[in-house]
């Protein structure tokens, strides 16, 4: 089980939440997210919920169809 205590029961600073947002624009998955910040995924898609921003995959197609 990967340790999240680093940042436990810490409030987010604004330079996080910043980073919040950056990694979800760049398609970070949730768990690496969390990683990088020190949290655990449930608090990142907490954060995200709270600051309206989506964790949501963008430039994918449905059921990993590609174009040929």
């Amino acid at each position: 089980m990967a340790k999240y205590n680093r940042n436990t029961g810490k409030s987010w600073s604004p330079t996080q939440v910043a980073q919040l947002k950056r990694l979800a624009k760049q398609n970070t998955p949730t768990r690496v997210i969390g990683l990088k910040l020190g949290r655990t995924e449930d608090a990142v898609r907490s954060k995200a919920s709270e600051k309206g921003v989506s964790l949501k995959p963008t430039n994918q197609s449905p059921y990993n169809r590609r174009k040929s």
